[in-house]
């Protein structure tokens, strides 16, 4: 039985929840802790979570409170993630010799990560069928001969994940550049590249200008396309200390979410007994790609009922005008078209903003995943710019980042698109001429290897050919390189789908103790908010060949350089203090860097927060026109968005329930209308096949069960990365380039069973 069949057997549906964690949440997180950990290393490994000078949850990017923080500072899914790396469970050479790598490429993703922590370097050599051990030292060697052999610099890719420490990341991208090329693929170009590419334009910066301080003082926060609860449940924290002081909530999901409903905090004893907080105060269950539409009509409420900030307005924007004067003109019908919802249900919510004088706005995958997906950010931005909801206390615009630190890797110059101004601080700091042309971003690197332009691909961390969209396009792209080398902490897709030649080099994680060079090193990020700290790892770590990330970038790097550019590898291995010293020289706003992070940290400066003032090239903030797109799909077709289960983070499946959607034991689920199931044919329980329809063809994702569920009509979501097959490479956003995964235009075919 394959273990595709095996999870059909398995799987089990029930009602969703109406409630987020409590209890439950606490025994489920601590049982699970202890079972992979055991007792000393699950209280070694939570207890300084989050705290001041602690660790650093390798979850998502969610900020730490600035004074007092609880005992256990952390959510369900921070401690599955430290859980899942903290295991004592290993995957040595034994492993390997024992498994063929067609073997492990027929395994799910779940039992993949499941077998336990990389533990010695591995290599499968042209030809091979196993990975089989190799030395430090013949890893480097063998890596630098393959770089001495490009003809260009641009044949090699350096993909980062979120999980990259500042100071890896930092030296990351020196290496790259040191080569000569930007090809910086990251993360972000899956996920918020269409919010840094919406915010430079308007606000000049690509980051959100909020505090957690703001969403604490807000009178009205707006929650579009996100589900916190799964994604960022330590949000729903500060969502429960704003409304216990009086905000409202506005929720805009096409899915009912149960952390949107009601927060059982579980550090609280009204959460622990079941009360909660109730949460959303009006939900909107806006079409899939309705959103855009939907904040060009409230955009126009807003407008007839005066609320415009003409001070700021005047005296901050440019552009007010002629969006103004769009906007005023909005089609109700196209409106009432794309997001399926009731014009009184857009007056209520427009009433609710034109009620607030503090007013933050968040967003995620959700908003960023569609092909307007840059212009729906912008819509976000012209509303808060028409209250004037920018630079003031309680207020502001709040994309809510994924990976723990996927915004400091791009502050850390993690870009295929640098700005000039950083590459002259490298260059005057480093004493080299970086590139200056643009490299290519995660789309654009796979169809380099597609078509024989690159050659060598590196990976700081990720799960490139599992995250990335087509999914059978990416993993023969990557099996054409000549050599890909995998910066990982567990076994996982990117290594089954890899070059001719591959390597696994395995590293430390966040929560083990880095005694590199001798001493001990720590670490430092930047959360959702801007807000830069250390973090330290307290544990042994998981085998004695293991290396920091840091560590092995400066050793690649050394090995493919040598001595060019009279750059200090070894040195910057040996002592990240000398990384933090050249960060604070080269990375703007990180003046005297190492001293404030030994201070306890700081908050990167953000003009439009903190004085009102936009470095756009107007000089102002800019209000921006779009056109109202109303998208359709031929007849008998649906959208799909892809989207987690509350059992994983990203690729990574922690396992196979998702409590707050009833589903239990399985992952190949369909969430569906009772509409669409009566107009289609189908029933609940049937067993389908997905098939996406793109102009070069079809694509199909196999053996999916129908699930009844509250979802609007002509739209359906299911889990990702099975479903990630279906999303076309060439499929983006406009400016962006992001995979549209929230808009995948899908039939569904029958098969047999129930």
């Amino acid at each position: 039985m394959s273990p595709i069949d095996d999870e059909e057997r398995r799987l089990r549906v029930g009602p969703p929840a109406d409630h987020a964690a409590g209890l439950e949440a606490v025994r489920l997180s601590l049982t699970n802790a202890v079972r992979q950990m055991g007792v000393r290393k699950t209280v070694r490994n939570l207890r300084p979570l989050n705290q001041h000078d602690g660790v650093d949850c390798m979850s998502c990017a969610w900020p730490d409170p600035a004074g007092h923080r609880h005992t256990a500072e952390f959510c369900e899914n921070g401690a599955k993630a430290v859980s899942w790396e903290g295991t004592r469970a290993t995957v040595g050479p034994e492993f390997f010799a024992t498994h063929a790598i067609a073997d492990l490429a027929a395994r799910t993703d779940h039992w993949l990560e499941k077998q336990g922590r990389l533990t010695h370097p591995m290599v499968r050599r042209e030809g091979g069928t196993h990975y089989e051990p190799i030395s430090w030292d013949d890893a480097f060697a063998l890596i630098g001969a393959h770089f001495r052999r490009l003809t260009d610099p641009n044949q090699a890719v350096f993909y980062t994940s979120g999980r990259a420490s500042n100071e890896a990341a930092f030296v990351y991208q020196l290496f790259a550049r040191a080569l000569g090329t930007n090809n910086l693929p990251d993360c972000s170009n899956m996920c918020h590249e269409s919010t840094g590419t919406a915010l430079m334009r308007t606000i000049g910066v690509g980051k959100g200008s909020v505090t957690l301080d703001d969403l604490h003082q807000a009178d009205l926060i707006v929650v579009s396309g996100q589900n916190p609860g799964t994604n960022h449940p330590r949000m729903l924290t500060a969502l429960e200390i704003a409304k216990r002081d009086g905000a409202k909530i506005l929720a805009i999901n096409p899915l009912p979410e149960a952390g949107l409903l009601r927060f059982d905090n579980p550090q609280t004893a009204r959460g622990l007994a079941g009360r909660g907080t109730g949460l959303a105060d009006r939900l909107l269950r806006v079409r899939s790609n309705g959103d855009l539409a939907l904040w060009q009509a409230i955009g126009s409420l807003l407008l007839a009922r005066g609320v415009a900030d003409r001070e700021f307005i005047d005296s901050s924007t440019v552009g007010f005008a002629a969006w103004a004067e769009h906007v005023a003109a909005v089609d109700r019908a196209a409106v009432l078209a794309a997001t399926g919802l009731d014009w009184a249900e857009i007056e209520a919510a427009a009433d609710m903003l034109a009620s607030s004088r503090r007013i933050v706005h968040c967003w995620a995958m959700g908003i960023t995943q569609h092909r307007n997906a840059v212009a729906t950010i912008k819509e976000f931005v012209n509303v808060a710019l028409l209250q004037g909801m920018i630079g003031k206390p309680g207020a502001g615009l709040c994309p809510v980042r994924g990976h723990s630190n996927v915004q400091g890797d791009r502050s850390m110059g993690i870009w295929e698109k640098p700005p000039a101004a950083f590459l002259d601080r490298l260059r005057d700091e480093f004493g080299f001429e970086p590139p200056r042309e643009h490299g290519v971003d995660a789309a654009d690197a796979v169809r380099a290897f597609r078509d024989g332009r690159a050659k060598v691909f590196v990976a700081l961390g990720g799960n490139f050919v599992a995250a990335m969209s087509d999914t059978e396009v990416t993993a023969a792209a990557m099996r054409g390189a000549e050599l890909t080398v995998q910066i990982s902490t567990k076994l996982n897709r990117s290594h089954l789908e890899a070059g001719r030649t591959a390597l696994i080099l395995p590293t430390l994680g966040r929560t083990e103790r880095d005694h590199t060079g001798g001493r001990v090193q720590r670490i430092t990020v930047e959360d959702s908010m801007s807000a830069v700290h250390a973090s330290r790892g307290r544990s042994e770590p998981a085998g004695p060949l293991l290396r920091s990330e840091v560590d092995i970038v400066c050793g690649i790097a050394a090995a493919a350089l040598g001595d060019r550019h009279g750059i200090p590898w070894a040195g910057f291995a040996a002592d990240y203090t000398r990384i933090r010293e050249r960060i604070g020289r080269v990375v703007p706003g990180c003046d005297d860097y190492a001293d404030r992070v030994d201070g306890g940290g700081f908050t990167m400066p953000h003009p439009p927060r903190d004085s009102r003032t936009f470095p756009t090239r107007e000089g102002k903030a800019v209000f921006t026109v779009s056109p109202l797109e109303v998208l359709t799909v031929p007849e008998g077709r649906l959208v799909l968005q892809t989207l987690r289960s509350h059992d994983q983070f990203n690729t990574t499946i922690y396992g196979l329930d998702d409590r707050y959607r009833g589903v239990r034991s399985g992952r190949r689920v369909v969430f569906i209308s009772a509409a669409d199931l009566a107009e289609l044919g189908f029933a609940d329980g049937d067993l389908v096949d997905l098939v996406s329809e793109w102009r070069d063809g079809e694509r199909r994702a196999e053996r999916f069960r129908l699930i009844e569920y509250d979802t609007p009509k002509g739209c359906v979501a299911a889990y990702y990365p099975e479903t990630n097959p279906l999303v076309p490479l060439d499929s983006q956003a406009e400016e962006s380039g992001t995979p549209t995964s929230k808009w995948v235009i899908v039939r569904l075919e029958r098969r047999g069973g129930r």
